[in-house]
């Protein structure tokens, strides 16, 4: 510590012995600069930057921006007066109502002093129910077994031997209540990340959390493309190939969704059972995303576990090894709860050592949003005929489906109207993929546009759609696609039909602008 001092001279040399001792201290002693510096983009992990989400993307982006433009000004000079977000499936954004069943019973959960005076409006079933959770689960503000409920697992067990056929029972111990779907996948996907080389088979187009959370744990994804042509089916023949082709890389896993997203489309009997044979040749466990699995329009779901289960049944040691996990969600479905985060995960021939992992993940994660894993519980055991809420229930979920549907043909019937534009028919989920027919030879300032912007053709669409319409879609870019083809991934979701004629009307002045 350098005193008072009066003499500049002894002050001085005080000063110099300090900084020569500075300089010989070991670095970790030595004094720095104040304040220090904040951490730079060079800090953080490159796998995180390198990761996609086009769902919440640019254009996502742009269209916030725009939204608060309009919120906020009264001169913002814009051809429309509201956004669409048609960009991702979030019904009740869209002006989905909640179901009633669903948020009586979790008001009483909510505030539990009205399960002892409960209002008279709310019929005696929902308050049994809200009486039942209550007793077996507690509190919604109180912490649950980390792999969910039991009794809720027990539920959603029933649930799966309904579905599936009760000579296939399901066992709670198999069943991990997750915070949605989002989060089982990326349980499955730190749970394989043990390797250089680790890969992932995905469909082509998919849903962008799977290449952004393959990423983020340091593993490549390898497409394998569904066939447009014959409504977004799967081509075993590409799968085996590919397998094949990348037999220096560890394939862990093979994802499937279905119903599809982004396509709408529904898988046959026939392709799961290849899927099936697939994991049991090769070892690679099956995720299956059906997490809209009551969405369906056109043709039926069959679940992947069923299929499995009766090929097991069938053809007794050849499948007995298949790995699978299935994952459902409350997001989707006629319930639309996606912010409330429940769902779901079902695992079928994992070895107890390995699903030990799994369960520590969750332990990590402490538990799944209570309130997810009690809507859960609604979803898959809803009302029957003959108790005071069904009526109602029956009357809200029907009106949801026929009229998911009727936008659906809506908005399928238009793209078939526009110039260049080619639809596969809506057979289930929330959206449509259409593909954009535009050609160097027929649109070449299109491709100009797009050169000198850096942007891909179908983005170069996205943005001026949103720019001169106000709906907000993604490219299908973001979700992959076969080189030099354009898509537009859309939901049905907002109401009316004002929305789809705005926008046959901009795609009609697109194609002249950049055709003349």
């Amino acid at each position: 510590m350098i005193r008072a001092c009066r003499s500049p001279t002894i002050l001085r040399s005080s000063i110099n012995r300090m900084a020569l001792l500075c300089r010989q201290a070991p670095a970790a002693m030595r004094f720095v600069s104040f304040p220090a510096s904040q951490l730079s983009i060079s800090d953080v992990n490159p796998k995180a930057i390198d990761a996609k989400y086009a769902v919440r993307g640019k254009i996502p982006i742009r269209a916030d921006e725009l939204k608060e433009m309009l919120e906020n000004s009264d001169d913002h000079n814009l051809p429309f007066d509201r956004i669409i977000l048609a960009n991702i499936g979030n019904p009740q954004q869209l002006d989905q109502k909640p179901l009633t069943w669903y948020r009586q019973v979790l008001c009483l959960l909510q505030y539990p002093t009205l399960l002892h005076n409960p209002p008279s409006d709310f019929p005696a079933d929902v308050v049994e129910r809200a009486k039942t959770l209550h007793s077996n689960v507690g509190s919604l503000g109180a912490y649950s077994h980390s792999q969910g409920a039991i009794h809720i697992r027990k539920s959603v067990a029933k649930f799966i031997e309904e579905r599936d056929g009760l000579e296939f029972p399901a066992n709670p111990k198999d069943i991990f209540l997750t915070s949605g779907a989002s989060a089982a996948v990326q349980y499955l996907l730190q749970l394989f990340s043990n390797s250089p080389k680790l890969s992932y088979l995905i469909p082509i187009p998919q849903y962008p959390l799977y290449t952004a959370t393959i990423t983020l744990n340091n593993a490549r994804p390898i497409g394998y493309f569904l066939d447009e042509s014959n409504h977004w089916s799967t081509d075993p023949a590409e799968i085996r190939q590919l397998i094949k082709e990348n037999a220096d890389f560890d394939i862990k896993a093979l994802v499937v969704i279905n119903p599809g997203n982004p396509t709408g489309a529904i898988l046959a009997r026939e392709d799961i059972v290849e899927i099936c044979k697939i994991a049991a040749e090769n070892g690679i466990v099956v995720i299956a995303d059906e997490v809209y699995q009551e969405n369906v329009f056109k043709g039926e779901f069959i679940s992947v576990r069923k299929v499995l289960k009766e090929l097991q049944r069938d053809f007794p040691g050849k499948y007995d090894k298949v790995q699978l996990a299935s994952l459902h969600s409350t997001s989707k479905g006629v319930s639309g709860e996606c912010g409330q985060r429940g769902g779901y995960m079902e695992l079928v021939g994992f070895k107890p050592e390995v699903q030990d992992v799994i369960f520590k993940l969750a332990l990590i994660n402490l538990c799944s949003v209570v309130l997810g894993q009690v809507l859960m519980e609604l979803m898959i055991n809803p009302p029957k005929k003959g108790d005071p809420s069904y009526e109602l229930y029956h009357k809200e979920t029907q009106g949801i489906h026929k009229d998911l549907m009727h936008r659906a043909t809506q908005l399928y019937k238009s793209f078939l109207e526009m110039e260049d534009i080619e639809c596969n028919k809506p057979m289930g989920a929330m959206y449509l993929f259409p593909s954009l027919k535009f050609t160097k030879e027929k649109y070449p300032k299109l491709f100009e546009e797009a050169e000198k912007t850096g942007a891909i053709i179908d983005e170069v669409y996205c943005i001026e759609l949103l720019e001169n319409t106000g709906i907000c879609c993604v490219p299908g870019s973001g979700f992959g696609q076969k080189p030099d083809t354009y898509h537009v991934r859309t939901t049905f979701l907002p109401p009316g039909d004002e929305w789809i004629k705005r926008w046959n009307k901009f795609h009609a002045d697109f194609v002249a602008k950049y055709t003349s």
